[in-house]
């Protein structure tokens, strides 16, 4: 018997119909959730002792813009991703919220819980624009202050949308409009059908 049989009966008895999927595979156990669910869901795993996820190793957004054979993708377009860590047990999960406002991305804050999360949910925030409710000091985070847009959503050009330079008549940085032209550099792959066991009945 190994530590994951023994995690995802855990996991299934201490949450319940709050698991929206549970997918075991390549040795790892990941949980998607709704993000109504986020707050209470992470407070679970950190103080039933049977799950004892102590450690938030990581959390990240998602953009699933496009995502999927032929971008067949039908669920949320953002996800807030946590990688958690029970030092007692020895084991790790991956869990997926699901934004459900594709306009305005809003997962709670899940500082009060792991505190190592504030700076990450900072970097998710600058980067997908995922807003999470709560956070003590939400703002960017390796972005300028004066940054336009969220530049790792699928939709950002990959030239911006402005460009900064430093103008000696007037002995300051400026921001102005792009002046490269946009360009697609995003490589197109086609292969035939069934092609990995994709499209397969």
């Amino acid at each position: 018997m190994t530590p994951i049989d023994t995690l995802v009966p855990a996991l299934e008895g201490a949450l319940g119909s709050r698991i929206v999927r549970l997918v075991r595979a390549f040795g790892e156990v990941t949980i998607e959730i709704a993000a109504a669910d986020h707050l209470s869901v992470a407070g679970t795993l950190r103080d039933d002792p049977a799950l004892g996820f102590d450690t938030l190793i990581d959390l990240c957004g998602v953009d699933y813009l496009g995502y999927g054979y032929d971008g067949a993708w039908r669920g949320s377009r953002f996800a807030a991703v946590m990688h958690l860590l029970s030092v007692r047990h020895n084991w790790r999960l991956r869990v997926r919220t699901a934004c459900a406002d594709d306009d305005l991305p809003l997962v709670p804050t899940v500082t009060e819980i792991w505190p190592a999360a504030g700076w990450y949910e900072r970097e998710a925030f600058d980067l997908y624009g995922i807003v999470f409710d709560g956070h003590p000091d939400l703002r960017r985070i390796l972005t300028d202050y004066g940054f336009i847009g969220h530049p790792f959503r699928k939709d950002f050009p990959i030239s911006g949308y402005v460009e900064m330079r430093y103008d000696p008549e007037q002995k300051r940085v400026v921001y102005q409009p792009v002046s490269i032209e946009p360009r697609e550099n995003t490589p197109r792959v086609i292969r035939e059908p069934g092609y990995g066991g994709v499209g397969r009945g």
